[in-house]
């Protein structure tokens, strides 16, 4: 792939981002287009369409009778079919034509070009109209699937207000199809009366099957994680859902196969802040960053969410791996540690990570982190992602630090 071609990939990643405003991220590229053909919030999009309808009618004025050009004038309603509206092409195509007939009934009788141009600009016109509608319900078609995409990545990846569950946190998603802007990532954090629960994982495969199966996760993580008291049954939870889940679209005629997902859980307890618990689902062990340093949390000891049958059932254990307040948790999906360059090689994500931190100890930062991050694989790759990518950063406040406290350790059942 050449470098034109890469770097407009990374752009379209850029834009899956979730760290960008709402606005940008439902914006096609129709949008795009005519927004930039607006001065002031007014429409401007009519001036290349009459600019070159004056410049034909001027040269044809200042021509010789063998050299008329005034039949030119068809171009211009077709000009204005790609960048205005209905009504605008439609007055476009009014005013071509009554150009036409003025300027053509300006010259003496033996050098108008007569009926036959003038059926040619009547005809270009009314096909340029019929294309503007086209391209106009095409448009507003892609706007409605764009929407149903957005709603659909909200729903999957719901918004986390800052400071959810007493964490500072940060994350972005950058989905391999720029186009579905969704994928098999998912991550989550979820307050409870015991404490704040966090939730990353890749399901396999891509495509819708992936996001209804990364949903179905999401739905159990959402309950299990604030109902239940111990973390090794909300990891119990995950498991049968996975499997539940495969078996209904075999049911259903999906059969896919062996879904299945690698998952990082992980538990804040609120009593202790000296801990976090973590069940890891055959996931890459995530990373804790500090100011003075990167270490790993223990590898992943259990197989992947869907696979608990081959474990007789029984879910991963659960891990007390030390924590305090003010380390950053950093979570990947595996389109960050296995994104490669041009020579094959992967994105070092520890060392790049360590090196940053050595030299910018405000690397460590949730924010400052997973944008270091992002930016790193996207160069690496050189925008080219071949699977959905997760960057994913949570901290607990230090001692004095402001933070949001779960507002559901009291909270009555049913809270959110």
């Amino acid at each position: 792939m050449n470098r034109r071609s890469g770097a407009g990939q990374q752009r379209r990643a850029r834009r899956s981002s979730l760290d960008l405003p709402p606005g940008d991220a439902g914006r096609t590229d129709a949008v795009q287009r005519q927004k930039l053909l607006r001065v002031h919030g007014r429409s401007v999009a009519w001036i290349p369409p009459v600019a070159l309808l004056a410049a034909i009618a001027a040269f044809d004025w200042n021509t010789t009778g063998e050299f008329r050009v005034i039949s030119w004038v068809v171009l211009v309603p077709g000009i204005a079919a790609a960048i205005c509206g209905v009504w605008g092409t439609l007055v476009i195509a009014a005013l071509a034509l009554g150009t036409f007939v003025l300027e053509d009934n300006s010259w003496p009788h033996q050098y108008q070009t007569g009926l036959p141009d003038f059926i040619l600009v009547v005809a270009g016109g009314a096909l340029a109209v019929l294309a503007c509608v086209v391209r106009v319900r095409g448009e507003q078609r892609m706007l409605h699937m764009r929407d149903i995409a957005e709603t659909t990545r909200s729903t999957v990846l719901r918004p986390l207000p800052p400071g959810w569950g007493g964490l500072e946190h940060a994350a972005v998603y950058l989905a391999a199809d720029s186009e579905a802007r969704v994928g098999g990532d998912f991550y989550d954090i979820q307050p409870g009366p015991q404490g704040t629960r966090l939730l990353l994982g890749d399901v396999q495969g891509k495509g819708l099957g992936a996001v209804a199966a990364a949903s179905a996760l999401l739905g159990t993580f959402r309950e299990s994680a604030y109902h239940e008291p111990d973390l090794g049954t909300v990891a119990a939870h995950l498991e049968v859902r996975m499997r539940r889940h495969v078996h209904y679209c075999a049911a259903v005629g999906r059969d896919e196969g062996d879904r299945f997902a690698t998952v990082v859980l992980v538990g804040f307890r609120e009593t202790d802040s000296s801990y976090v618990e973590v069940v890891n689902f055959g996931h890459e062990p995530p990373l804790v960053v500090t100011p003075e340093g990167v270490r790993s949390l223990p590898a992943g000891e259990g197989l992947p969410a869907g696979f608990g049958e081959l474990a007789h059932g029984a879910a991963p254990p659960t891990r007390r791996v030390p924590l305090i307040p003010g380390e950053t948790l950093l979570l990947v999906t595996d389109g960050v540690t296995e994104a490669r360059d041009a020579a094959g090689e992967f994105y070092p994500l520890r060392e790049r990570v360590a090196r940053a931190v050595a030299a910018d100890r405000r690397v460590a930062e949730p924010a400052r982190l997973v944008r270091f991050v992002r930016d790193g694989t996207l160069r690496h790759c050189g925008g080219r992602l071949d699977d959905d990518t997760t960057i994913f950063a949570v901290r607990r406040h230090r001692p004095g630090e402001r933070s949001a406290r779960s507002p559901f350790t009291t909270a009555p059942p049913g809270a959110p």
